[in-house]
């Protein structure tokens, strides 16, 4: 289904870094939506339960071998699985969803494996520090100019985050998925990020 969020997780992924999009994506400020736009779904290496670094297992929808060739966006989310040799197997999933110009986010250390596969070198783009991504990167990575240093950054259908954006992360992918009006997608987020108590006062 092309309406499909596929979120890439990896042993011990960081759980907390897919909340609020996933969030946004199935439920409005009073419930859950009736009719989404979107439905999220989990892509592990595995059909096997994937582990976060909080302790939690999640049961996946599908694994590499198993995931649709037509989905509207991947996530991947970070955590400490992109520094293990499993990651490779992700590099070709990420290579066709850019060549088929569909929307990929990368947060955290999946920041920095896009960085050590190439797929930042004609993007502005960000993570968790310039030094990552070199010292990842290597002399794969060509583009430490367009590096910014911003929490999350949005170009080309890609966006990139460093570890504590989680919500500036989700406001850019919820933007480009047009998952609902930018006045709302503004809204959640500063919701969010304020707290009720400093919005409404």
């Amino acid at each position: 289904m092309n309406n499909e969020i596929l979120y890439i997780l990896l042993p011990d992924f960081a759980e907390h870094e897919m909340v609020y999009l996933a969030q946004a994506i199935a439920s409005d400020e009073y419930a859950l939506k009736e009719n989404p736009k979107y439905v999220n779904r989990i892509v592990a290496p595995t059909m096997e339960p994937v582990k976060s670094i909080g302790g939690f297992s999640l049961l996946p929808d599908y694994s590499f071998d198993t995931m649709p060739a037509d989905y509207k966006a991947i996530v991947l989310i970070g955590g400490f699985g992109w520094g293990n040799s499993i990651s490779d197997k992700v590099e070709p999933i990420v290579a066709r969803a850019i060549a088929e110009g569909k929307i990929v986010g990368a947060i955290c250390n999946a920041a920095s494996f896009m960085a050590k596969c190439g797929f930042l070198n004609d993007i502005n783009h960000t993570g968790n520090g310039i030094d990552q991504l070199k010292l990842w990167g290597g002399e794969s990575y060509t583009n430490a100019e367009s590096y910014q240093q911003r929490q999350a950054v949005a170009d080309k259908k890609i966006v990139t985050a460093n570890g504590s954006a989680t919500l500036e992360f989700a406001r850019e992918l919820l933007l480009l998925l047009e998952n609902d009006t930018p006045e709302r997608i503004e809204m959640y987020y500063k919701f969010n990020k304020l707290g009720f108590c400093e919005l409404f006062k």
